[in-house]
């Protein structure tokens, strides 16, 4: 499978979602049980590559401000979310985590930012073709997020490093 074909089934089935993260779960998962087993696989090392790139110190500040604070657990679900937006917002979101104010200019963080079920998608539709669990992609997520250290409590801190975020959820 090529990034592209990555892409495309994300988008089609966001659409076909009408963006409802649950539906779009669901509907992915549908998409990829009608794909060969091995394309799955493609599809998850796929997904699992972005899903590592987004595990950012600057992108965990970004769902911090959007999402009123952001666990492990929450920044985990907010990055399968930002992937579940499409090409765009992901690769906007990586390069400037600030730029999401523009990206996603709607966004609840009562609705928003939270897609779970998302990241289990390539999961359940292997286990639908095959009857067995998706194999180890062989893939770790790193002990710390990539880059600097700073304080998602620190307002001023914040402010700085992400203007037109903190203008909308500071």
């Amino acid at each position: 499978m090529y990034e592209t074909d990555f892409w495309q089934i994300i988008d089609e089935t966001r659409d076909a979602a009408d963006g409802d993260p649950e539906d779009h779960a669901d509907l992915l998962v549908e998409r990829l049980a009608q794909l060969t087993p091995d394309e799955v696989i493609d599809f998850a090392r796929l997904f699992e590559a972005r899903f590592q790139r987004a595990y950012t110190r600057e992108l965990w500040g970004a769902a911090y401000l959007m999402l009123g604070g952001a666990s492990e657990d929450a920044f985990d679900f907010f990055r399968c979310w930002l992937i579940a937006q499409g090409r765009e917002v992901f690769e906007g979101a990586v390069h400037h985590p600030d730029d999401l104010a523009e990206l996603v200019p709607d966004f609840d963080e009562d609705e928003d930012g939270d897609a779970e079920e998302f990241g289990y998608a390539a999961d359940e539709a292997h286990e639908q073709l095959t009857g067995m669990a998706l194999p180890d992609l062989g893939t770790e997520q790193p002990r710390q997020p990539q880059g600097v250290p700073f304080d998602f409590a620190d307002g001023e801190v914040m402010a700085k490093r992400f203007p037109k975020l903190w203008e909308l959820f500071g």
